[in-house]
């Protein structure tokens, strides 16, 4: 029988960069009960995004965010929106550039990430922040 859940999960950062959730992800799904179906991740913020990106080198995530640096610059001259400060604009752009959401199959009670995969919160603005994050499965 078809069934889903829904829950939030409140991330805090510590500024631009990216923190990994892969492990709540998979938690949370292991205790809905539900062991087959999909999982939707989205992320309630336009200044931030979500990331299936290789979770064993962490070079990978210091070569991403040293990419999104000098891909989109923090330059107030570039850009109309700047009442929140030189960061925000960025952020908006970085998050439109990656994904709010992923939706991600589920097996057996887990997320089925291949083996280097990690699910990842990218935030893009320099102070911390909390960030939702919300997950609905639906499965059976």
């Amino acid at each position: 029988m078809l069934s889903q859940d829904q829950t939030t999960l409140e991330i805090r950062t510590n500024g631009q960069g990216l923190t990994e959730i892969t492990d709540m992800v998979q938690s949370w799904i292991g205790q809905t009960g539900i062991a087959t179906g999909q999982v939707t991740v989205f992320v309630r913020h336009t200044s931030a995004s979500l990331t299936i990106q290789e979770n064993a080198d962490p070079d990978v995530r210091l070569d991403l965010e040293t990419f999104f640096a000098q891909l989109v610059q923090e330059n107030p001259s570039l850009y109309r929106h700047t009442c929140e400060g030189s960061d925000d604009m960025p952020a908006h752009i970085k998050s439109s550039l990656t994904d709010v959401s992923l939706t991600i199959p589920v097996a057996d009670g887990f997320a089925m990430l291949g083996t280097w995969q990690g699910i990842y919160l990218f935030e893009h603005r320099r102070a911390t922040h909390r960030r939702n994050v919300v997950l609905h499965l639906i499965g059976e």
